[in-house]
């Protein structure tokens, strides 16, 4: 039994190295009993992310970051590079999840996951390297904000500097005198404006009497509309039934029958040009033509010989009828002398078809 005591001493010693070992493995943010999932994520800067920090999924810690190297041959990107373990063994990353150093509050900085919209059964091995980016703290952001305010303000200062310092060589003693000599101006024009409203006033005093009538016989118009509203109104009634009346008028069966006419129209003309119908006979038989000259050449010439001897004519007797029927066949004979020689005269100046002629001759022994 000698032993014991060296057994417990023994014994304790072995349990305090395994707790400081927990322990130890504890602050770094591993898990007691290991198995934890790792990951590398590459940054251009730590961000002020310390060892042992948490990573968090919508500010909720699942995991803690375990070391923050510097890999100097890098790209600059990647030159910073953060193990970190996900303690929580139902939680996986999925791929295209994005990690990112922000804060968490006021004083802590933590890896910040997160996990796309859509996520799919796809998901990263362990051990695998991750690109983050550093978010900009409330330092940074305050920074960006006042940055553009303070280089406007500065902008601001120097036009005020430059004004001012514009103000200040003009106000000397020559600003003096102009400032005197405008004043000098605006009181000239102010007396001259109290001057234009003392003419004003006595125009409007001449001009009153005129005014006066002008309104007297605006009032007597407008008199005269009032008793004419009656007629007025009929008036109106009237243009009213006027309009409505063309607007309810047949313009379209109108239209429809002109359309008719002319295309009626049309067609005699075109039948006419075709020498179909009697209008054609009239329009291009040259034998009817000069016929009809003949007949208004003799009707005019028998008119003019009724009104010469009207005693040929109508001729009265009462001791018989033998000497009137004498009268008579010389009256005849001279008239178809001069008949003949007029028609040879126009036959002359207007001549016809041999077949015009044959018919005129026929028609004349009829």
């Amino acid at each position: 039994m000698k032993y014991t005591k060296e057994i417990k001493i023994g014994f304790i010693g072995i349990l305090s190295i395994a707790l400081i070992i927990v322990g130890v493995n504890f602050l770094k943010g591993s898990s007691f009993f290991g198995g934890d999932d790792i990951y590398y994520g590459y940054f251009n800067e730590s961000g002020g992310l310390m060892p042992a920090s948490s990573v968090a999924v919508n500010g909720v810690s699942v995991g803690k970051v375990t070391a923050i190297e510097f890999l100097p041959f890098e790209k600059p990107q990647r030159r910073v590079r953060v193990t970190f373990n996900i303690q929580n063994h139902d939680i996986k990353l999925p791929k295209g999840v994005k990690i990112e150093i922000g804060a968490l509050d006021l004083f802590n900085k933590a890896i910040i996951l997160q996990f796309p919209e859509h996520i799919t059964n796809a998901y990263l091995p362990n051990h695998s390297r991750i690109q983050g980016e550093v978010a900009k703290d409330m330092m940074q952001q305050m920074q960006a904000y006042a940055d553009p305010i303070t280089k406007k303000l500065t902008k601001l200062m120097n036009n005020v500097d430059r004004v001012v310092g514009s103000f200040a060589e003009f106000w000397d003693t020559t600003a003096t005198s102009e400032i005197q000599g405008s004043l000098f101006e605006i009181r000239t024009a102010v007396k001259r404006f109290g001057k234009l409203t003392g003419d004003v006033e006595g125009m409007v005093a001449d001009e009153r009497l005129k005014l006066s009538s002008i309104m007297f016989n605006v009032l007597s118009i407008t008199e005269n509309i009032n008793k004419n509203n009656r007629e007025i109104s009929s008036i109106l009634g009237n243009t009213k039934r006027i309009t409505d009346d063309m607007v309810t008028a047949d313009f379209k069966g109108t239209i429809s029958d002109a359309h008719r006419v002319i295309n009626t129209l049309n067609k005699s003309l075109e039948e006419a040009e075709k020498g179909n119908g009697n209008l054609a006979k009239l329009l291009k038989d040259e034998a009817l033509y000069n016929d009809l000259v003949k007949s208004n050449l003799k009707l005019q010439e028998l008119l003019v010989d009724v009104k010469e001897n009207p005693k040929r004519y109508v001729h009265f007797s009462v001791f018989g009828r033998k000497e009137k029927k004498k009268v008579e066949t010389e009256i005849v004979v001279k008239e178809r002398k001069k008949r003949k020689r007029k028609e040879q005269v126009h036959i002359e100046q207007n001549p016809v078809t041999d077949v015009h002629l044959k018919n005129h001759d026929t028609i004349q022994k009829k």
